[in-house]
């Protein structure tokens, strides 16, 4: 089976740091730090799933979703923020965003939610993840 690949878009770098530590050892990893970064990364290829934070330098993470949406995108979503006050649970639905966490994350929550995003296709269909 082919790595899964994952771009995580957050404009703190620890953050991205530290996603980039856990999870480069099962999945390839793309960071980006603004929006449009993550933009063209999607257009220059593909991802199976997008962790974004919701408040970027240049755009909120509901409108890069919808972004990627509107040009294709058909992965997986995990909206990240310190903010969860100012999401509306329609939007989320709206845009097909699988997952929601506040901040301070829950590393291993996180972590379980992304190997069940990942392998949940595998594991309806019989095969092992």
């Amino acid at each position: 089976m082919a790595t899964k690949k994952i771009i995580v878009v957050d404009d703190e770098e620890s953050i991205r740091k530290t996603f980039d530590l856990i999870l480069k050892k099962s999945y390839k990893v793309f960071l980006a730090s603004t929006g449009a970064e993550a933009s063209a990364r999607l257009k220059s290829g593909s991802a199976d799933l997008m962790i974004a934070d919701y408040r970027l330098p240049d755009m909120t993470g509901l409108e890069l979703v919808e972004k990627a949406r509107l040009s294709g995108f058909g992965g997986e979503v995990i909206m990240i923020t310190a903010f969860a006050d100012e999401i509306e649970p329609e939007a989320l639905a709206r845009l097909r965003i699988s997952h929601f966490f506040a901040k301070p994350l829950d590393l291993n929550a996180l972590n379980r939610s992304i190997d069940y995003l990942l392998t949940k296709d595998e594991i309806v269909a019989g095969r092992p993840a």
